[in-house]
């Protein structure tokens, strides 16, 4: 595999890993449950701090690093405020389109390990995919817990 290519592969993370952190921040802002609401903080530092790791390497490998989100994810995040508005922005909203911004991470990441990536990449990357992986199951655990209570 290329450095290019090495390089296009992280951006693209680094593409996904931002448009999570603008996700959870802006869902944040209009969770009424105040722990989950906070968990989402978390979360938009944790992939702020993805974003980082990744740009890093991406100037190691000799590139320039990407530091915005996807249009694609622009757009979520605007399909999340527009739905919000539609139902009153309930919890139980939010997390459903959080968990679909969630799968689009979940599939970034299953592209990149299919890459044939240096093992030093590969690593971050297989790191990286578990935390996607775990922010995913809770998600989908506090959506199942809403759904119930609604």
């Amino acid at each position: 595999m290329s450095n290019d290519d090495i390089i296009d592969t992280l951006n693209k993370l680094i593409e996904t890993s931002k448009d999570g952190e603008y996700g959870f921040h802006a869902s944040a802002e209009y969770l009424k449950d105040p722990n989950t609401k906070q968990a989402f903080e978390r979360r938009a530092e944790d992939c702020r701090q993805a974003a980082a790791e990744l740009q890093a390497l991406v100037v190691r490998f000799g590139g320039s690093a990407e530091d915005g989100g996807t249009a694609a994810g622009a757009l979520h995040r605007g399909w999340v405020a527009v739905r919000g508005t539609l139902a009153g922005y309930t919890d139980k909203a939010i997390l459903e389109e959080t968990e679909r911004g969630e799968d689009s991470a979940m599939a970034s990441y299953r592209k990149a390990l299919d890459e044939a990536l240096p093992p030093e990449v590969r690593m971050v990357v297989e790191r990286q995919y578990e935390g996607v992986k775990r922010n995913h199951l809770q998600i989908r655990t506090w959506r199942d817990q809403a759904r119930a209570a609604a």
